[in-house]
């Protein structure tokens, strides 16, 4: 199972949003995708920050008491983002998944660009696959 990486379950096109973009349409690109967050990039890709819908609701409450748009992404994103490498295993993140971290990672490369992000739930496929075939060759032998 140690063989599992980041690079066989990520998600290789999650929304990308600015740290320009209203944050009205940060939340529409958020709901249509059925994301809970997503990655803010500069022009070259480069992750620079993270919002997540619950970043999100402060700034829509003002927004929606004075009927008129407050803020941008900038404002409410978070910097010091926790990342991982494509060439991460799937157990060590599932084990930092246990503690109070983020649902949703954002994968880097090398250089720091934004390659796709990986969720629980991919984590929880990668490991339940991995499971079931281990059920399967001990049920064969």
């Amino acid at each position: 199972m140690n063989s599992l990486k980041v690079s066989d379950y990520m998600q290789l096109r999650p929304i990308k949003l600015t740290a320009d973009m209203p944050v009205a349409t940060a939340v529409d690109r958020l709901l249509k995708s059925g994301h809970i967050g997503a990655p803010v990039v500069d022009d070259s890709d480069t992750l620079i920050g993270w919002i997540s819908e619950q970043d999100c609701l402060a700034s829509l409450l003002e927004s929606s008491y004075y009927c008129e748009e407050v803020a941008i992404v900038e404002d409410l994103m978070r910097s010091d983002v926790l990342t991982v490498r494509v060439e991460d295993g799937i157990i060590e993140l599932a084990q930092q998944m246990l503690g109070v971290k983020p649902k949703v990672y954002p994968v880097i490369d090398e250089e720091g660009l934004l390659v796709g992000i990986i969720s629980r739930r991919d984590v929880l496929k990668a490991m339940d696959k991995q499971q079931q075939a281990c059920y399967k060759n001990a049920a064969n032998n």
